[in-house]
């Protein structure tokens, strides 16, 4: 591999790293396990992993490696699931770990921008769509409330 090429791959994963952290902080701003350093991890990893399996074994199929983060993933996820009374906790975390990686995945085969349109989405599911939860979930409560 030229240096040119682990140039080019650096500032990929400095891209991953970056994309990462901006999941992970809206988990970490709601305090659960995953959060910011967690997400940067899961991001630079499955970039690094991605860019090895396309440029660091010639002739071989890239395919091989890159499936292999997926199995790692389903360790990861299910370990930020955790069962709490009568509910189960973690879910939205594990899904943000599996696209966060998926993410990272596409920086490394120079999908910058898919990567950057995914984090949005991302971002987006996260902090925006929970919001409408709340509402919805508070004028459902509303409407539920015996009448005097």
């Amino acid at each position: 591999m030229t240096l040119e090429t682990q140039f080019e791959i650096a500032l990929r994963l400095l891209l991953a790293c970056v994309l990462g952290s901006l999941i992970g902080l809206d988990r970490e701003r709601k305090k659960f396990g995953a959060g910011v350093r967690t997400h940067m991890l899961i991001a630079s990893g499955a970039c690094l992993f991605t860019a090895l399996s396309v440029y660091g074994f010639s002739g071989g199929d890239p395919a091989r490696v890159a499936s292999q983060i997926l199995p790692g993933l389903g360790f990861l996820g299910a370990g930020a699931i955790l069962k709490y009374k009568n509910s189960v906790r973690g879910i939205t975390t594990a899904a943000s770990i599996w696209v966060t990686a998926a993410m990272g995945m596409a920086v490394g085969v120079g999908a910058w921008f898919l990567a950057m349109t995914t984090t949005l989405m991302i971002w987006f599911v996260l902090v925006i769509v929970k919001m409408f939860e709340h509402r919805s979930s508070a004028t459902a409560d509303e409407e539920n409330q015996p009448i005097d």
